[in-house]
């Protein structure tokens, strides 16, 4: 049998750098061999692509020639190009440029400059099929702002929110300390607008939370989210596909902290999560339904993880967020939901990179 090459991506010039090369390891960890071919590309923190030779290091338990946790640039490594036009991927080679062999792309790549539209522009102009959502689903998903405006007017039920753009270098932000209680109350979340994996979220219980938060979210993204808090169990649900998109048993996050934070998702091992949720058939129902919904409404494709909250005493369903390449890591829900759903890691990405060879004919 002829076994397909498969180029996967991680790293990115994003603080969710690390993230992706955890998600990275354990995909190609649990890639079908008998089916794949697989290639390894890290991309540097300052966006410079080059081939990772090294990749069999992995299932060793280690990443030979990186400053951990972070790819960084390696005398010797060959640089990766892509060519738009149809022509691919080149590798320099003794001064010149090589053509690289690659049936499909699966960036495992979280955040800006990887799972916001960007790359996936620039592989549809190179004519390279690829894991995931496209350009415009991956830009609409990164943007909290933009989707929430969408939800409100699809109706989809979501927290209260204000949004801001505020330029990090600005020292009276006393209106919006008077501002964001008065329309909000407190406690509430303060976030970036174009991140993931809980970079830069914090709590605000009080107006001096509130100001160092908004500090905080505002040297990541000029965009600031703030949410009211809500006394509700956080919900997440995993959505498969293109034509037909599937969505999984819902999970429930039982975090150790205020919220699921940076720190319990990928380190401490603190919070609990509960695969299946603990939720009634019609309120599992109401989730799926709503996952695959949202997920149309962005026009996602591939795959996306869709974030609830289920109020606690109304029993209302709230939307949070989408991620359209969520965590790939030994621990992240969106696997787990889906072996608990009846699909195995290695299935799952077998099914995944179908997905993409399908888009692709499709163009």
């Amino acid at each position: 049998m002829n076994k397909q090459k498969v180029l996967i991506l991680f790293g990115g010039a994003s603080s969710e750098h690390e993230v992706s090369i955890m998600s990275a390891a354990s995909v190609m960890k649990a890639i079908d061999k008998e089916r794949y071919d697989v290639v390894a590309a890290g991309i540097t923190p300052e966006g410079v692509f080059e081939l990772y030779e090294e990749q069999h290091l992995i299932n060793q338990g280690t990443w030979q020639g990186f400053s951990a946790p972070r790819f960084d640039h390696k005398e010797g490594r060959q640089a990766l190009f892509l060519a738009p036009g149809g022509k691919g991927f080149y590798v320099e080679s003794d001064g010149s440029l090589k053509k690289l062999d690659v049936d499909v792309v699966f960036p495992v790549l979280h955040g800006p400059y990887g799972e916001d539209g960007r790359l996936q522009g620039l592989l549809d102009m190179c004519g390279i099929p690829y894991v995931g959502a496209g350009l415009l689903s991956s830009a609409l998903a990164m943007d909290k702002g933009i989707a929430k405006r969408l939800f409100q007017q699809a109706g989809i039920r979501q927290t209260e929110h204000l949004e801001f753009r505020i330029n990090q270098r600005e020292t009276n932000l006393a209106p919006l300390l008077e501002e964001i209680p008065r329309k909000l109350g407190l406690p509430v979340f303060v976030k970036p607008a174009n991140l993931g994996s809980s970079v830069g979220i914090n709590k605000a219980k009080n107006q001096e939370e509130l100001e160092k938060a908004l500090k905080v979210a505002a040297s990541y993204d000029r965009k600031v989210i703030v949410e009211r808090a809500v006394d509700a169990r956080e919900i997440e649900c995993a959505v498969l596909g293109s034509r037909d998109p599937q969505a999984s048993l819902p999970a429930e996050v039982l975090p150790s902290h205020d919220f699921y934070d940076y720190e319990d998702k990928y380190f401490s091992g603190a919070s609990r999560t509960q695969v299946p949720a603990d939720l009634t058939p019609e309120e599992g129902l109401r989730v799926r339904q709503t996952a695959i919904k949202v997920y149309e409404l962005l026009e996602c494709q591939g795959l996306a993880r869709v974030d609830f909250f289920l109020d606690r005493a109304s029993g209302e369903l709230l939307v949070n967020e989408v991620n359209t390449m969520p965590g790939f890591t030994k621990i992240s829900l969106y696997p787990k939901m889906w072996e608990a759903t009846g699909i195995s890691y290695p299935e799952l990405i077998h099914r995944l990179i179908v997905d993409a060879f399908d888009k692709q004919a499709e163009k």
